[in-house]
């Protein structure tokens, strides 16, 4: 069956459109008008590495079996689609257009699947045991969630991971780590059904490549555990935010491995604690494996990146995680560090832009 698909966010969009559209599903695309504008003149592409081939594969959405179409926020009524995806970062669902499209696909009660590093609210209180409303400092405008049930939102872990090029256009993708998605299912099997279906079209994808068909990576993975997602939290805290660092940035691999047994220390604290809140110890990554990913990652991560170039606002899975971890009498003398070191340069950069 082929879906109608909305996704909020081209960027990072993009990557999880080019394997869906392997489906023959229809995909919408919210973005920019300038990337827009190319997307509906051009497609997009997406150049992803495969394991026993020297070149990459280069994916023209074009070319591919589904169809896709990109245009702004306004003028998009969600009940019209079958799925939603949030494919860009917290802080910009706050922005105009964004926020009432948001509020609409709430109202709506069409299925929603956030691929997004900072877990939406409403799917924060999927997790039974927490004060909601104690964790509602580590987001951007906590409000621009109330519209969504926490039953109609499921999370996708974006573990893949893929950049812009430097020297390329605003519809162009490099994937620099093609890992899986690991998406939890929804409360209703209904809901579910839609995306373990997507999972199954995207497993019998097959690229028509000189040497013939040959199979992709970036699968998406289906989980029955709402905590498998939260896997990337140690990710996040050990590596990507430990980026940051008080005069710049350093690269994931320098953060992770510059001082591997602090990265230890961290990362066991934040999957010890996610399973505190539920979690099996299988669903979730151990360090080993991420510190060896790790290796690969030689730029900064994009909340570095951001912070770097002056962002006021940017995802705070940090204090998200820290805010859990009080309501478990717990503490991380690194994590505070960090929540207090983006705090102070968010600041700055707040007070620059004023």
């Amino acid at each position: 069956m082929a879906y109608n698909i909305l996704l909020l966010g081209a960027s990072y969009g993009s990557l999880l459109a080019s394997k869906l559209l392997f489906g023959g599903h229809s995909i919408h695309l919210v973005c920019l008008p300038a990337e827009a504008e190319l997307i509906n003149a051009e497609g997009f592409h997406v150049r992803m590495p495969v394991r026993g081939r020297a070149e990459p594969v280069q994916l023209d959405s074009r070319k591919l079996p589904g169809k896709v179409t990109a245009g702004p926020a306004t003028s998009v009524d969600p009940g019209t689609y079958d799925l939603v995806g949030l494919c860009m970062q917290e802080p910009q669902y706050r922005s105009a257009g964004v926020r009432e499209l948001l509020d609409a696909i709430g109202k709506s009660r069409v299925p929603c699947m956030s691929i997004m590093n900072m877990p939406p609210l409403p799917y924060m209180k999927r997790i039974p045991g927490l004060d909601h409303a104690a964790l509602e400092p580590a987001y951007t405008d906590p409000r621009v969630w109330d519209s969504v049930d926490p039953k109609k939102i499921t999370l996708n872990s974006p573990d893949p991971q893929a950049i812009r090029p430097p020297d390329g256009k605003a519809n162009e993708l490099m994937v620099t780590l093609p890992t899986n998605f690991k998406c939890a299912r929804f409360e209703d099997e209904k809901d579910t059904a839609i995306v373990r279906q997507l999972e199954k079209d995207v497993d019998a994808a097959r690229f028509d490549a000189p040497e013939g068909k040959i199979e992709l990576p970036v699968k998406l993975r289906v989980h029955d555990s709402i905590y498998v997602p939260l896997a990337k939290w140690a990710m996040l805290l050990a590596g990507n935010y430990r980026c940051i660092t008080k005069d710049g940035m350093r690269t994931a691999q320098e953060a992770v491995h510059t001082d591997i047994d602090t990265s230890r220390s961290v990362y066991n604290f934040v999957n010890d604690l996610v399973v505190k809140l539920g979690a099996a110890p299988g669903d979730l990554v151990p360090f080993e494996k991420y510190a060896a990913a790790a290796q690969s990652l030689s730029r900064p991560a994009s909340a570095a990146r951001a912070l770097t170039n002056g962002a006021p606002n940017i995802e705070r899975a940090d204090k998200l995680v820290q805010l859990v971890a009080r309501q478990k009498g717990l503490s991380h003398p690194v994590i505070d560090e960090i929540v207090a070191l983006v705090d102070s340069r968010l600041e700055a950069n707040r007070k620059k832009a004023a």
